[in-house]
């Protein structure tokens, strides 16, 4: 989506960069409860482990969210594309996002 920017260039994403090279991209996602990551690309799939307890909001341009309650040691697939995130949960969001290049 070349109008929504790379989750690494949108301010205050709660994500951090890890490492990159031309197979996958790691970044480290943390959100406390109730901070937002602004609307947002991932341009590859990616794979999702989870480090602590938490609930999340995905909510997408088209309007549509999806809640997650999700559980340490979770691995989750989420397919390209944009989306906001929000910690909706009282415990922090720690993830690791792997994206897989094509």
């Amino acid at each position: 989506m070349a109008n929504i920017p790379d989750v690494l260039k949108v301010e205050n994403s709660g994500y951090n960069l890890l490492m990159e090279n031309e197979k996958v991209r790691v970044m480290e996602m943390r959100l406390e409860p109730g901070q937002k990551s602004p609307m947002h690309n991932h341009p590859s799939d990616h794979v999702v482990y989870v480090f602590k307890d938490a609930k999340l909001k995905l909510s997408f341009p088209d309007g549509k969210s999806a809640e997650f309650e999700l559980k340490a040691g979770q691995v989750l697939w989420i397919e390209a594309g944009p989306h906001e995130t929000e910690n909706i949960g009282a415990t922090e969001g720690h993830n690791l996002v792997t994206e897989l290049k094509k």
